[in-house]
């Protein structure tokens, strides 16, 4: 499918007005605001938190949980029945300790999409053909019938705190190759006006958000065709100018600002809400659904290793950040990747936890604490 891409004057209009925007709050920064939005202090698990893991969470100030909620996980046979167990579990775990889940519903089972087998990601995003879209469809509003306010988990689990779910992400970093083989801004665009109108007509109160984008892979300057990336600005310009009417399909936008130093962040947060400015959609919220550093030893070829103090010194800066500018960003939420480590899945989730093994609190952790307003335990 063809994409219109960005012209030149244009990039170069959203660019300038994002660093020019970057270097007057730098100048200018307003006061720290202290207090902010309910539910804004998240986290993302690796692994399947324990009750007791997630009471310790809580007890620290986290306030929401980002749960995978996956359609290949779910409904791996085609007419199959849906199989909520997973997502049940974590759902479960996480309003039982008081946390908030926020799902991101995500991937495609292989009769539906096949595997790019480059990347181990679904090659396409589900809306090339009126199977898929079917599919998805049925997915998204199952996740409601189960999860939202009439959900069927609530009645099942009567001795559960009801805390339905009234705000959906809908998938994750679809500029990036690992989660979409072949990114498309103008087929992302169709899956989010397809699972908006999906979820508004089963729960007209919940929150759509988009899923969060990668701020910058290196991917996207590679002269590939089709592209394997695109920065998350490039992204977001060519799904709204490819897709009328998407404005009113969804409430939220997403990022993930991920930077060698938080000093970075500035930069990439403006020059993503740049582009919400330019479509004259600047009122939308802003969730940064992921944002980490590892605690591993710094490394000559990983700028995202840190060490254990270096860890802890980059989330204080980088939650200062959120805390003092989250009025005039419009943050919602933001959520640390993640709770523990987990080698083997990105070249720094092997030391991006607050947590060692054993769970054993981090410095990054204690510092986390200090901003929620919680206890370390």
């Amino acid at each position: 499918m063809h994409v219109r891409l960005i012209c030149p004057p244009r990039r170069a209009r959203l660019w300038l007005a994002a660093f020019a925007a970057a270097a007057f709050g730098a100048l200018a920064a307003a006061p720290a605001a202290l207090a902010v939005p309910g539910t804004f202090w998240g986290v993302v698990p690796q692994t399947t938190p324990s009750a007791e893991q997630l009471q310790r969470l809580k007890a620290g100030g986290v306030d929401s949980l980002r749960v995978p909620i996956s359609w290949g996980s779910v409904q791996p046979v085609q007419g199959g029945i849906f199989d909520w167990s997973s997502s049940d579990a974590y759902v479960a775990a996480a309003v039982s300790a008081g946390i908030e889940p926020f799902p991101f519903l995500s991937t495609a089972p292989t009769w539906a999409v096949p595997v790019d087998r480059r990347f181990g990601s679904p090659a396409f995003l589900p809306v090339r053909t009126g199977k898929q879209r079917s599919g998805w469809k049925g997915f998204v509003k199952g996740a409601i019938l189960r999860y939202g306010p009439n959900g069927s988990f609530w009645a099942e689990n009567p001795g559960l705190p009801r805390r339905p779910i009234r705000a959906w992400q809908i998938w994750n970093e679809p500029n990036f190759k690992y989660f979409v083989g072949r990114p498309n801004p103008a087929e992302y665009g169709k899956l989010v006006q397809l699972s908006g109108t999906t979820i508004k007509a089963a729960d007209p109160g919940a929150k759509v958000v988009l899923g969060g984008l990668f701020a910058r892979p290196i991917e996207a300057t590679f002269k590939k065709k089709p592209p394997q990336a695109y920065f998350a600005a490039d992204f977001l310009d060519q799904m709204y100018a490819s897709t009328p009417g998407i404005k009113s399909k969804f409430q939220g936008v997403a990022l993930h600002p991920y930077t060698g130093s938080y000093k970075n962040l500035s930069s990439r947060i403006e020059e993503f809400r740049s582009v919400l400015k330019f479509n004259r959609d600047a009122g939308k919220g802003l969730w940064l659904t992921e944002v980490s550093w590892s605690s591993e030893p710094p490394q000559r070829n990983n700028s995202f290793a840190k060490g254990l103090s270096g860890q802890a010194r980059e989330l204080k800066g980088a939650f200062r950040l959120f805390r003092s500018n989250q009025a005039k960003w419009h943050l919602q939420r933001i959520f640390w990747f993640s709770i523990g480590d987990y080698a083997g899945l990105c070249n720094f989730c092997g030391g991006s936890g607050l947590f060692a093994d054993g769970f054993k609190p981090k410095p990054a952790w204690r510092a986390y604490v200090q901003f929620a307003g919680g206890r370390a335990g």
